[in-house]
């Protein structure tokens, strides 16, 4: 029976965790995977891990490097940092980006807890109360009140909301943000407009700017490096551009067509700005944009310089400031390139970085105009000057819709037309579009992978996207059937990876998973090769 907890839980109990992951309350996955004694393994923490580790919240760990205070006074001076984050937040000097919206969903929460059945973590966990949207979010709300508002700590104590600020609080809370995907579905349902995954979004940036408390992959092995040497890959300008010229050539004998990418073209129409993710990890994706940007006719270009070959911008997940350099580092590529636009390629969280949030930073001549790389391509597409035929793409496919572009941007039908016409068996997810549910690695969760954090990823974080894949191939469960799970989006393909691994997807359903413009090249009437296969050669 699981425990049911309340909200002053998160500051009492020390180092025992609030709850743990019980595989048998998850929510059930379809057949094949519908055994719990069949599924993997979920990672426990060992005895020397849990006294070496912070480890207080759920028996899962994102960030080993969370530290143990030596003493009480050091206890102290987090606590005291923790609380002048809080004003920061609430200051418009130093949250000049986020607060409107911010103060708009600490005040009017009318706690009616509709938003709690539209989250795919607290769903897929079995309704854990630790999981539910607003049980972090309420928290939240309750420390600003007595902590960073006048009279907080009297009225706290009058109204009986009064959480104890203490070193397994904030340790916890640290935690407790990085068990949201920031897929705001929980936003889109609630009737006020609250939006939850705004405020865990904020509570990542207290810890990182205050207290400089982030996941080593977003930060150190994130933005960082990408404004250090070009990505968070560690792939260099010089090693980029010989992946793709590799690429170029290996792929222009695989397929049977001649493929160029053209790099630091001065004045070109377009700057495309891929994952450099994909160069390492999915090739196939670049390189059917440099297929269908040639054979269509567009004068584009990639850039070799630091920061402009690779659109992740892992700070919308966790920090401002990173955020905004990751972000002008782009516009200032284009600028000096003198293209007419930038598009963004297949990755979510680049079309919300770089439009949404940007949009607040770029101004004057940095205010470059920017595309998404679905209209991009249904242009393209659609423009008559690639013959295509559909019957090479007679296989079973359904469309993943990452968050960022779907439900932040309204970007739906571009990619189902292309869809609908070039893959004659293409079929949608149940619940789809703007209701879609994440993979499961929104958030920046795809890339992290600290002590057990994968274990939760798969289990808790991507079930639901899990089932939904399946379910969506029911008519076809046979591993024989070659299926395709189309994913346009860096995250959300890296997500899929684990997860497919982990419970042998491939193997067992039939399923591989890529992105959009891969199906685009391979019903191309000049490919004399498929570019998509499930086997390797």
């Amino acid at each position: 029976m699981k425990k049911r907890l309340k909200l002053t839980d998160i500051a009492k109990g020390g180092d025992a965790p609030l709850t743990e992951i019980n595989l048998d309350e998850l929510t059930p996955l379809p057949p094949p995977y519908d055994k719990v004694e069949e599924q993997p393994e979920f990672k426990r923490l060992t005895e020397e891990q849990k006294e070496r580790l912070v480890c207080n919240l759920d028996g899962v760990v994102s960030y080993a490097a969370l530290p143990k205070p030596k003493n009480k006074e050091e206890e102290k001076k987090y606590v005291e940092q923790f609380v002048s984050g809080l004003k920061k937040l609430l200051s418009k000097e130093n949250n000049w980006t986020f607060l409107q919206p911010l103060l708009l969903s600490l005040d009017y929460c009318a706690r009616c807890q509709t938003c709690n059945e539209a989250c795919p973590i607290y769903l897929a966990s079995g309704k854990n109360e630790l999981y539910r949207p607003t049980y972090r979010s309420e928290i939240f709300r309750r420390l600003v009140n007595k902590y960073a508002r006048p009279g907080g700590k009297f009225k706290a104590k009058l109204n009986r909301e009064d959480i104890e600020l203490n070193w397994t609080t904030i340790t916890r809370f640290y935690e407790l943000s990085y068990r949201c995907n920031l897929c705001r579905r929980c936003a889109q349902i609630c009737p006020l407009g609250v939006d939850n995954a705004l405020i865990a979004r904020e509570i990542r940036k207290l810890f990182s700017q205050e207290l400089g408390w982030a996941p080593k992959e977003l930060h150190e092995k994130g933005t960082v490096l990408q404004l250090e040497v070009g990505s968070p890959t560690g792939l260099r300008p010089n090693v980029a551009m010989d992946n793709l010229e590799f690429l170029d050539e290996e792929f222009s004998e695989a397929l049977g067509i001649e493929i160029k990418t053209p790099w630091d073209k001065k004045g070109a129409d377009v700057l495309l700005i891929h994952s450099a993710g994909d160069i390492i990890s999915f090739p196939e994706g670049p390189i059917s944009f440099s297929v269908l940007c040639n054979a269509a006719g567009i004068n584009w270009t990639l850039s070799s310089e630091v920061g402009g070959y690779d659109g992740v911008n892992y700070g919308v997940f966790y920090d401002d400031f990173q955020l905004a350099k990751v972000a002008t580092r782009h516009a200032q590529i284009a600028q000096e390139l003198g293209v007419k636009k930038i598009v963004m390629g297949e990755c979510g969280h680049q079309h919300k970085a770089f439009m949404t949030v940007a949009d607040r930073i770029l101004t004057g001549e940095l205010n470059i105009p920017r595309e998404s790389v679905m209209t991009f391509l249904e242009d393209i597409v659609f423009s008559g000057k690639i013959k295509f035929d559909p019957s090479k793409n007679n296989f079973p496919v359904t469309l993943h819709d990452p968050c960022n572009i779907v439900r932040n941007l309204g970007i739906v039908e571009p990619q189902r037309r292309i869809l609908r016409y070039l893959c004659p068996q293409f079929r949608e997810m149940t619940p789809h579009g703007i209701d879609n549910y994440c993979c499961g690695g929104g958030g920046g969760l795809s890339v992290m992978s600290d002590v057990n954090f994968t274990d939760w990823k798969a289990h808790v974080a991507g079930r639901l996207k899990l089932k939904q894949v399946i379910d969506a191939f029911a008519d076809h469960p046979d591993p024989e059937v070659k299926k395709y799970l189309c994913a346009p989006c860096l995250n959300c393909k890296l997500q899929f990876r684990d997860i497919f691994d982990y419970y042998k997807v491939k193997e067992r359903s039939g399923i591989i998973f890529g992105g959009l413009g891969e199906l685009a090249v391979n019903a191309m009437v000049d490919i004399k090769k498929p570019l998509i296969k499930w086997e390797e050669e």
